[in-house]
């Protein structure tokens, strides 16, 4: 190819340089460092006067899935618990577009308002079984409680965990009472008959359902129905009014094919518009008399302690099963057995009882070293 820059008719050019190009990285820039991990105490201390900054970084704490995080989440958790169980926790659920979100901003200002104290809210989004990864954008959707001083808003990523609330929420419920949030809403993912999860780690469940999703025949299917203690009717506004009447009224007959709740207590079935504010007082109205009246037959305490049970036993699940995944033996094991099964030399159940009977062999063999 042909330069005419080196041409002998243009010795005189002369090309500049050009200017020196600044570097891509700002030479102002300050590295922020990594903060330290507070102690123990010190997350205490801040969680017990209400500061929400230490109250979400503990959360995050209790969260994560790193062992040296943990061994500090749970230490913090049980200097708080003797502080906690003195709220009123209420979990809401229903279907996917119910306007769960948007009720609990509607729902959240009205209880501040008429009741005082304070209000923590643990949202619950669910996490993609592709990538993993959550939205965390139920927050956008409470415009007004997000910027209330009294409340505090938790998105949490479900993470896989069965019943449409986070492994999690059980800890974190203890930390916000810790912190004196005497109110407690617990939103899960959008749910479907059988994930029920959620009522064992509240004082009311609220379910809410919209015109044209059911009829009597969910009196007879047992799953999330069966553990409600309120159903609300949403969108009860304009054209969808009657419509959502009716949907009340086939409720409440479903409702008649339960057996009795061991609380007593006969669950109602309300309407309202979260959109509109219409009906909001009718359901909180409600809701302090159920826990009224279950505070006067024993059945509050009785369920709490119920629910601290239940708990146990999923401790103890969650920590054998996080033992069989960690042992060094069994990970080594996993894709040569992943892989047998996957070429049909294995069946599933027989590579599994190899990894058991490896596992609990082990541990018998360290028993007998003195090792446990």
């Amino acid at each position: 190819m042909f330069h005419p820059e080196n041409n002998d008719a243009y010795k005189g050019l002369v090309v500049n340089a050009g200017i020196e190009q600044p570097s891509s990285v700002n030479p102002y820039l300050k590295r922020k460092h990594h903060k330290r991990q507070l102690t123990v105490s010190e997350y205490v201390d801040g969680i017990l006067r209400g500061d929400v900054t230490v109250l979400s970084q503990a959360v995050t704490l209790v969260e994560s899935i790193r062992p040296e995080h943990q061994a500090v989440a749970q230490e913090v958790i049980e200097k708080c618990l003797p502080y906690s169980g003195a709220s009123i926790r209420v979990g809401i659920s229903g279907v996917p577009g119910a306007g769960k979100s948007t009720s609990i901003d509607v729902f959240g200002l009205h209880v501040l308002e008429q009741y005082g104290g304070k209000l923590a809210v643990l949202a619950i989004d669910p996490s993609s079984e592709r990538s993993k990864g959550s939205i965390l954008g139920d927050k956008t959707r409470m415009e007004r409680l997000a910027v209330h001083p009294k409340s505090f808003i938790r998105p949490s990523p479900s993470a896989g965990s069965l019943g449409g609330v986070a492994r999690k929420t059980r800890e974190t419920i203890v930390l916000c009472e810790a912190a004196g949030f005497d109110k407690i809403f617990v939103e899960t993912v959008g749910v479907g008959q059988s994930e029920t999860a959620v009522h064992s780690m509240v004082d009311f469940f609220l379910l809410i359902q919209l015109a044209g999703t059911g009829d009597e025949l969910q009196g007879i299917k047992r799953g999330i129905m069966e553990m409600a203690d309120g159903i609300v009717i949403n969108k009860a506004d304009g054209d969808n009014l009657e419509r959502a009447r009716l949907a009340a009224n086939q409720f409440r007959n479903a409702l008649h094919l339960f057996p009795a709740p061991e609380s007593g207590w006969t669950p109602q079935v309300l309407t309202y518009s979260g959109f509109y504010n219409l009906g909001v007082k009718e359901i909180w109205d409600m809701v302090y008399s159920y826990i009224d009246f279950v505070k006067a037959n024993g059945y509050f305490d009785y369920r709490r302690n119920e629910q601290s049970k239940y708990w146990m036993y999923e401790t103890i699940n969650e920590h054998l099963r996080d033992s069989f995944y960690h042992n060094p033996r069994i990970e080594t094991m996993l894709a040569d057995k992943e892989a047998q099964v996957l070429q049909g030399g294995l069946t599933s159940f027989v590579a599994a009882k190899e990894l058991l009977d490896t596992y609990f062999g082990e541990l018998r063999e360290k028993e007998n070293n003195g090792n446990l």
